[in-house]
């Protein structure tokens, strides 16, 4: 059975889409996508995606919180088998008193577990740990024709590959069954260091990346001259520590949607310059998981302030000979364009082969940054940018975009013709046909 349509939110991005027709919500996995209408589907969790990739204007959804159960659980070897609806939330909150956390996460935990896995997501451990993908055991396949269709690397393995960061195009993530990581409890051992330049940030990265298990740094991209590229590497591990006390505060909600962005030149710069600047703690430090992994999931609805028109976010990866070259060329034209992010946050990804046919997550660098939506002008930024990333052999993360080619997508993701094989014909989106990845 499937509940009433019940409205979709937008993306994360909240750039503004004409609605879906038609939006169906399944109580059961056992619900048949047989009885779907004549559109095309989309698969929506949670509405964490940044641009049009859970959204289908004009066709359907198909909205999955419901299918959010705990099916099997082992507490000795942490392997979890869920509906695809469950948020990382959740299962943090029954597994980590039990000693268990996700293997992978990405920087929100409300993300559901069939998100994650079409978007083969990736955390601050991808180099010690690789992306979501690499933790996942099999899957179970809701497809169009009725059918339930199980998955994995030894059983329809194509499939499998295609589904893994598959962009919810080839049918319904019903049942995913996860290898957890082993933990102590909460706390992770954090050190921060400031670094003055572009350079610098490659120095750090490189002494200490192979001595901790997550690293991350924001970037401070309004800086310019000699600091330009200035900003904090902050690197952590599991600790064994149990008495320290819960952080207070955390879970703040924006209140409501400001009639302009709140996110302006002179906002962004005073931000960047304090944030910058803040004391920092000279020793390693003890830290709470949540506002290591999940900063942004204090501000709660966050999205809001960048106003009505929303907001995009520009993510890319470049390999290793041509971090150094694209990164400038990229802190250059944000610099011309006068603009800059809140949330520069620059990433090493590991070494691991990515075992999805589009997944993201490959050896580079990774640079995510927001920007709020100013319409033509925003559109020549991201454009100028896309061209340094495909000119380096670089690619453009699918969650995160909302304006990327099809020119890009096809020369960041050469997979896309295999792709294509596996895609379920009744599965469509925005962002799939916006870059030529369905007619």
């Amino acid at each position: 059975m499937a509940a009433p349509s019940l409205p979709v939110r937008l993306s994360w991005g909240r750039v503004p889409h004409p609605p879906p027709v038609h939006v169906v919500e399944p109580l059961s996995r056992s619900y048949s996508l047989a009885l779907l209408s004549h559109l095309t589907y989309v698969p929506y969790g949670n509405g964490r995606s940044y641009g049009d990739l859970c959204l289908n204007p004009g066709a359907g959804v198909i909205d999955t919180r419901r299918l959010d159960r705990f099916i099997d659980w082992n507490p000795e070897s942490g392997v979890l088998r869920c509906e695809g609806g469950t948020l990382l939330s959740e299962i943090i909150r029954f597994a980590l008193p039990q000693g268990w956390f996700p293997s992978v996460t990405p920087g929100t935990k409300f993300v559901t577990v069939g998100g994650a896995i079409a978007n083969d997501v990736h955390g601050k451990n991808h180099h010690a740990a690789g992306s979501f993908g690499h933790h996942l055991e099999s899957l179970e396949l809701t497809r169009s024709d009725g059918s339930r269709t199980p998955t994995s690397r030894t059983q329809a393995p194509g499939l499998y590959a295609a589904t893994l960061g598959g962009l919810g195009l080839t049918g319904l993530i019903a049942v995913a069954t996860l290898r957890l990581k082993r933990v102590a409890g909460p706390w992770l051992e954090q050190t921060i260091v400031r670094f003055r330049s572009l350079e610098e940030f490659f120095e750090v990265d490189a002494r200490l990346r192979p001595q901790h298990e997550y690293t991350v740094a924001w970037v401070d991209c309004a800086a310019t001259g000699s600091e330009r590229g200035r900003g904090l590497y902050m690197a952590a591990d599991h600790s064994a520590n149990h008495d320290a006390a819960r952080p207070r505060g955390f879970g703040f909600r924006v209140p409501f949607d400001p009639p302009v962005s709140l996110v302006g030149p002179h906002s962004l710069r005073a931000f960047n310059w304090l944030y910058f600047h803040r004391p920092l703690p000279k020793t390693r430090h003890l830290v709470h998981y949540e506002p290591m992994f999940y900063p942004l999931d204090g501000v709660l609805e966050w999205n809001r302030i960048y106003g009505p028109r929303g907001f995009f976010q520009f993510q890319c990866v470049v390999p290793p000979a041509a971090s150094r070259s694209a990164l400038s060329s990229l802190l250059d034209q944000i610099a011309r364009h006068h603009t800059g992010s809140f949330l520069a946050v620059l990433k090493t990804f590991g070494e691991l082969v990515p075992e999805g046919l589009l997944s993201f997550p490959r050896p580079g660098t990774t640079f995510a940054l927001d920007f709020p939506d100013h319409g033509e002008r925003t559109r020549r930024l991201f454009s100028e940018m896309e061209a340094v990333v495909i000119g380096h052999g670089g690619a453009i993360y699918p969650a995160k975009d909302g304006l990327m080619s099809a020119t890009a997508f096809k020369a960041g993701f050469p997979a896309w013709p295999r792709m294509r094989e596996h895609i379920d014909p009744r599965f469509s989106s925005h962002f799939a046909r916006r870059v030529g990845l369905v007619d």
